[in-house]
């Protein structure tokens, strides 16, 4: 446990108020040790990517160029699957999971199973229809199985979203290392914020036209990448 009370003041410029607000209410991830809150920095960091405070865009602007991981590469080995059924969050994870290519070195019933004990601590949606179920821990070894899954449902599913909003698209992630999980979670929250992403998913758009503008947005943030160093 790394960081104090203090520490979350500091980091996301809120009121000692506020921030105990948020324990009470079991909005944010923390410990209580020796009568002491506490909270990890890596759950922190995937709480904020996650949108669950209007923070991330600030956030990711200043990291985003700095994130190597290939985005385009991992959502081409995962796919965009359109027509997923399913009326609750656990029949659309159970199709989803059986549509998706999945590694062979895991079953699909463990990556199942992780996926739900991670929606069961706190819902995976970060508004505007979209949730990005994903292990709270990996579950993959080999970089080679890290995959990032598209999936249009059928029909929207209430996802305890703290828009309201009921979830139509899923962005399953499988990674092999927190690392990694927080570099992909980071390009998607940043996607996510784009109003010309968002339209693409809300006409689901071809999977070569969702790729080809991702790929022209990582082609930006490299060059970005190279300007800063």
């Amino acid at each position: 446990m790394e960081l104090k009370i203090k520490d979350i003041v500091e980091l996301l410029q809120v009121s000692e108020k506020t921030v105990y607000r948020w324990i009470r209410d079991k909005k944010i991830p923390c410990y209580r040790i020796n009568h002491q809150y506490r909270f990890n920095r890596a759950e922190i960091n995937e709480w904020i990517l996650e949108g669950k405070i209007e923070l991330a865009s600030r956030l990711i602007d200043l990291n985003i160029a700095k994130r190597l991981t290939n985005f385009t590469s991992l959502l081409q080995n995962g796919g965009i699957h359109y027509d997923i059924p399913g009326d609750t969050v656990a029949k659309v994870l159970h199709n989803a999971i059986n549509t998706i290519p999945t590694p062979s070195s895991v079953s699909r019933e463990d990556i199942l199973s992780a996926l739900l004990n991670r929606e069961s601590m706190m819902s995976t949606a970060i508004g505007h229809g979209i949730a990005i179920p994903h292990p709270r821990h990996p579950i993959i070894t080999n970089i080679e199985d890290a995959s990032v899954s598209i999936c249009f449902l059928q029909n929207p599913v209430d996802y305890r979203a703290l828009d309201g909003n009921p979830v139509d698209t899923l962005f399953v992630l499988l990674t092999y290392s927190p690392r990694r999980h927080l570099e992909v979670l980071s390009k998607i929250s940043y996607l996510c914020q784009m109003e010309e992403f968002l339209k693409l998913l809300r006409r689901r758009a071809a999977e070569a036209e969702i790729i080809e503008f991702i790929r022209e947005k990582e082609l930006t943030w490299q060059g970005n990448r190279v300007e800063t160093e």
